[in-house]
């Protein structure tokens, strides 16, 4: 990493060219899964509005699983709670690294995207509950307060090839601390009912599962029931079970051993799981939950008017596309306001704004909190998803304008300094970086 300046550290400073490299091979593999994502979300409001919408429902609807383990559920509960665990475990092995051993483990750099995760979270859910202080359905106040991670990175990874790696590596931590605080949010307040004996197992295999994975064991057959009984577990007790993907992300190292070399090694366990399941995360657990989650009956004009015009659907709206940009571009001035965080002489607000205005896009854990706030297939959670849709198609097109034209601008600096923008090769400063300093694990 670049050594921060002395009157502070820099709000998109350069970073590293390895922590760049590999922040570049997850945007790839996230523009396909935020292509998956798009496709399953539109099958699904296609087959919901079809003259083949029983099929589609009836598919929702079937059950399967172990009965003597509680878990004959639907497809779509197994969508929710099942597959999206695999989703936030790949979050909280990505949260741990950059806090670990990524750039963001610098506190006064990490500082700016929790920062601005928070801001993101609070004025979306003020917003939503001015709009629904009398409507009764206050209990939506946190479904406008996640960002989609597939499908931000996905829009800017199209839209902003041009655009320094550094934007990039603060919207991935935004959108990884933004879920983070989410899935705390379900867990404190979408837990209807606790039962204490399963969530007191759950901390066996979840304290197996860390034991073998802190001596560095990869065997799939010891982790794989470990982690379905901590699954298991946790969905017996009443909290949402993808908590489970976090807490067994989180107990995954970073680093390697001693005994393995060390941080110069290489890469770390984390980012060998990473590797494995990322590809299962963006490109068949998230685009299967679109699918079984954002088929919503419109009922043509008059049913997307009635729809569009509930408090509940105003207030996503509205939280998804003017409190994520107000409050994650506030937060971020507040932080270089009052600390020593600085904003690099390179970049200007709008930059900023315009990930802001990017992380509106919520889609997969807004989804999920809308089901679990008012129940799956009731009037309200019909609301719930076209709102979440019509918000996230809002912000997705308004960042799209402001950032292609921060693109452009930086392509003509690119072209101005003789850089092809697009080329692979190392920079010869980074080159010399790489040489002196080995990429932590």
């Amino acid at each position: 990493m670049t050594a921060a300046p002395p009157n502070g550290s820099p709000l998109f400073g350069r970073g590293s060219w390895l922590e760049a490299r590999r922040i570049g091979d997850i945007l790839r593999k996230e523009t396909i899964g935020g292509i998956l994502l798009l496709a399953g979300a539109v099958i699904a409001l296609i087959w919901a509005n079809s003259p083949w919408s029983s099929g589609y429902e009836a598919l929702r609807a079937f059950t399967f699983g172990p009965q003597w383990l509680h878990l004959n559920l639907s497809v779509a509960t197994w969508a929710a709670d099942g597959l999206l665990a695999i989703f936030f475990f790949v979050a909280g092995l990505e949260l741990k690294r950059e806090f670990v051993a990524g750039d963001l483990r610098d506190p006064r750099r990490a500082a700016v995207p929790i920062a601005a995760a928070v801001g993101g979270v609070i004025t979306p859910a003020v917003i939503y509950m001015m709009f629904n202080l009398q409507s009764g359905a206050g209990r939506g106040w946190a479904i406008p307060t996640a960002t989609d991670i597939a499908f931000a990175l996905a829009v800017l990874a199209v839209i902003g090839r041009c655009l320094p790696h550094a934007m990039r590596t603060f919207l991935l931590t935004l959108a990884v601390v933004d879920d983070l605080l989410a899935i705390v949010i379900i867990a404190i307040f979408y837990t209807s009912s606790l039962s204490v004996l399963p969530l007191l197992g759950t901390l066996v295999p979840l304290a197996l599962f860390t034991v073998l994975v802190q001596r560095r064991i990869r065997s799939w057959w010891l982790l794989l029931p470990l982690a379905f009984a901590t699954w298991t577990l946790m969905h017996a007790s009443g909290i949402h079970a993808t908590v489970a993907g976090v807490l067994l992300g989180f107990a995954v190292p970073v680093v390697r051993s001693r005994q393995a070399g060390g941080p110069e090694a290489g890469p770390g366990l984390a980012e060998h799981f990473e590797h494995r399941f990322r590809p299962l995360s963006a490109g068949v657990a998230v685009p299967i939950f679109a699918l079984m989650s954002a088929g919503v009956t419109i009922g043509g004009l008059s049913g997307l008017g009635t729809a569009l015009t509930d408090p509940v659907a105003i207030g996503i709206i509205a939280g998804l596309v003017v409190g994520k940009a107000v409050g994650i571009t506030a937060a971020t001035w507040l932080v270089t306001r009052f600390t020593r965080a600085k904003m690099d002489s390179g970049f200007a607000w709008i930059d900023v704004f315009g990930l802001a205005v990017l992380g509106g896009i919520g889609f997969t854990v807004s989804l999920l909190i809308g089901e679990l706030a008012f129940g799956p297939d009731s009037e309200r959670d019909e609301h719930v998803k076209v709102a979440v849709l019509a918000g996230s198609l809002i912000a997705a097109l308004l960042a799209t304008v402001i950032l292609r034209v921060r693109n452009r601008t930086y392509r003509r600096i690119h072209e101005a300094e003789n850089i092809d923008a697009n080329q692979d090769d190392i920079p010869d400063v980074y080159q010399q970086e790489t040489t002196t300093r080995p990429e932590p694990a």
